[in-house]
């Protein structure tokens, strides 16, 4: 389809638009970072699921264990030396997050996820089970039935058929806590702000930020953290929190980086980056050898013997070379531009990068994963 030379002309500024670095803009400061202590703990669990339609563990050792104990606790003692059928029953592990401030009495959600040889949990319930912080305390016990996305069947002749993960389910506020976490918020005298991503010049805009609103509150200790003077008072001390949260900073650039991810031929490659005069030229040889066999048949009455014989046949092709020249200081936008002209495949966009970053002509860190 051809362009008109309007359209042409319109399609070029938006490419050239699309491709301008863009300024920077200010973010606030909650985005950059968080007070250290508010944050959330995880908590895990050991429980036992019932109720399930012969989906369970069976006769496996920790699940009869486990509903020794369940047994036990309700006052059913089972006689020794029996092993219950527990093809109703699965041994699973909880896991859950207890929010900052979180108070006794509020309801938390929990994922439940089998540990042993359990096909599904659907339609199953969770008998009441305590949670675990790191420090081996109890901060929540959960309890309730579970919702499972996902769906299995098992056919006689073995065959089987399996919609999502039903061996994984959820319930909805399915804990509840029992013990707050300490977070030093109305016991310290200086609170310490942390940045996400460590960088001095970030940290230094925040603190001359908080300082313009609220002056003298705020000292850099490192690249990452900023030590706070906040009122005692628990309620000045939240307003004066929730305050500076809002306050709007510009950060800093972040660092020339090329991502490769090795699995999947996906680079990245930032803003930042830039390059030094460099000429990259790029071309594709390719060079295909066919074999094929030829029977050669001796002539009547001759008393040969037929013999086959190798036809070997190699072709070389080679596209013509491309040469990309960069000017000093090139853009992430002339450097897409030069390579597409080349039309690159990834992984040789993966080499052209490694031979700029040895050559030196490319200001980047470039980290595999």
């Amino acid at each position: 389809m051809a362009f008109t030379p309007l359209i042409r002309g319109m399609l070029a500024f938006i490419a050239a638009i699309a491709l301008a670095p863009t300024p920077a803009q200010a973010d606030r400061v909650r985005d950059l970072g968080a007070f250290q202590g508010v944050r959330t703990n995880q908590l895990t669990g050991y429980g036992v699921v019932v109720g399930l339609a012969g989906t369970g563990d069976d006769n496996l050792d920790y699940v009869t264990q486990a509903m020794r104990g369940v047994s036990g606790r309700l006052g059913v003692q089972l006689p020794q030396g029996v092993s219950p059928g527990l093809k109703n029953a699965a041994a699973v592990l909880i896991t859950a997050d207890l929010p900052a401030f979180a108070k006794p009495g509020q309801r938390i959600d929990v994922t439940v996820s089998t540990i042993g040889k359990a096909k599904s949990l659907r339609g199953g319930a969770l008998i009441m089970a305590p949670l675990y912080g790191a420090d081996g305390q109890i901060y929540a016990m959960a309890q309730g039935n579970l919702a499972v996305g996902g769906l299995g069947v098992t056919a006689k002749d073995g065959s089987q058929l399996t919609v999502n993960v039903p061996t994984v389910g959820r319930i909805a506020e399915g804990a509840s806590v029992e013990r707050a976490v300490a977070t030093g918020f109305d016991s310290s005298e200086m609170l310490r702000w942390n940045l996400f991503t460590a960088d001095f010049l970030t940290a230094s805009r925040v603190r001359d930020a908080i300082n313009a609103r609220f002056p003298g509150a705020a000292t850099v200790e490192d690249g990452i953290t900023l030590a706070m003077r906040l009122p005692m008072a628990t309620d000045a001390r939240a307003t004066m929190m929730a305050s500076i949260e809002m306050i709007d900073v510009t950060p800093a650039e972040t660092a020339a980086k090329v991502i490769v991810n090795s699995r999947t031929g996906t680079v990245v490659i930032n803003s930042a980056v830039r390059l030094s005069p460099a000429a990259v030229s790029h071309g594709k040889l390719v060079v295909k050898i066919d074999e094929k066999s030829q029977v050669s048949q001796p002539g009547p009455f001759s008393r040969g013997q037929t013999a086959v014989t190798p036809a070997s046949q190699i072709n070389v092709e080679e596209s013509p070379a491309h040469v990309a020249l960069f000017k000093p200081g090139a853009s992430l936008a002339s450097l897409v531009d030069a390579l597409n002209k080349l039309g690159v495949t990834p992984s040789d966009l993966v080499a052209i990068l490694e031979a700029l970053k040895e050559a030196g002509a490319l200001r980047a860190e470039m980290e595999v994963i």
